[in-house]
């Protein structure tokens, strides 16, 4: 089961852990159904620079592809990689009949520009759905043609599990997102108001913050500020989501130590919610799963064609 009781008896925590886990068996199983047609799923990804989180990321993702039964190529470049070279490498990608996703891991080196690098991808191998196209589908609700930027798409998983869980429908829930972001708060409130909720986007310039909070039947935090949203922001039984990863000081832990955190204040928050996800172990768990499912359908959408 996907969702676990917490002590609090109104309370679930939502195991970002098991319910990857679950869309990653049915990437495998539908990667496997495809290679029987005689099209593997490819998915290359392109690291520039030696940012250490950045490394630890992309091997993340190159072992979940592998795990899928993907077709997985990874291209290493230095920091001095020029954006013509950058660029000429993602025109070859896009070519590529065997490359179905390609994925340019963000946040690039000085003088090489995220905005010109994505758009360079073919909009029906960005699988991370950050391409302007993308994210024109999307917002005009032509969501079965759109790519969905992962983490919004994990998250919607999520509160599809907790309405589940909670034995509701969304529709006409009312749907709080705080955070703006095109990554994070505008892609998942598009997806929320597709599922037919009423949606507000609420940011830093929002007035009584925790006024709009509390009318929340779902609330979702994506602001990167730690423990942002406290316990009397929620609204009793409300589906918590909470996207934010901080680390901060841990000295119970001793000198220097830290932990992380979301931008919700999770033992108050679970007092009165009635699901929310864990930091760690939440949603974060599902942004490479949902990177996976995007590459298989890029993949059956190729061989469609």
């Amino acid at each position: 089961m996907t969702v676990q009781s917490k002590s609090s008896p109104s309370a679930f925590v939502l195991d970002g852990k098991a319910i990857a886990e679950g869309v990653l068996a049915r990437v495998a199983e539908g990667a496997r159904a495809l290679e029987a047609r005689g099209v593997k799923p490819g998915l290359a990804v392109i690291l520039v620079g030696d940012d250490p989180a950045s490394h630890a990321y992309v091997a993340g993702k190159g072992r979940a592809a592998l795990a899928c039964g993907f077709h997985s190529a990874q291209h290493t470049l230095t920091a001095r990689t020029t954006e013509a070279e950058l660029l000429a490498l993602i025109a070859d990608l896009n070519a590529d009949p065997t490359i179905h996703g390609v994925l340019v891991q963000l946040p690039l080196p000085a003088g090489l520009s995220p905005a010109r690098v994505v758009e360079a991808i073919a909009p029906e191998k960005d699988v991370d759905g950050l391409h302007p196209v993308n994210a024109g589908l999307l917002a005009t609700g032509a969501l079965g043609r759109a790519i969905i930027p992962c983490t919004p798409a994990g998250a919607m998983a999520m509160i599809d599990k907790a309405c589940e869980a909670l034995g509701r429908k969304l529709d006409g829930l009312e749907a709080v997102v705080v955070g703006r972001s095109n990554l994070v708060g505008k892609p998942l409130a598009q997806l929320l108001l597709a599922r037919n909720c009423t949606v507000t986007i609420a940011h830093s310039r929002t007035r009584d913050l925790p006024a709009v909070a509390r009318r929340a039947d779902v609330l979702v935090a994506a602001v990167g500020r730690p423990e942002m949203v406290r316990g009397d922001w929620i609204k009793p039984g409300a589906i918590v989501i909470d996207v934010g990863v901080n680390r901060v000081a841990a000295p119970e832990k001793g000198q220097g130590k830290t932990r992380l955190v979301g931008d919700v204040a999770y033992a108050e928050a679970a007092a009165r919610a009635g699901a929310i996800t864990p930091v760690p172990g939440g949603v974060g768990r599902m942004t490479v799963a949902m990177l996976m499912a995007n590459t298989l359908a890029a993949a059956e959408r190729a061989a469609r064609a």
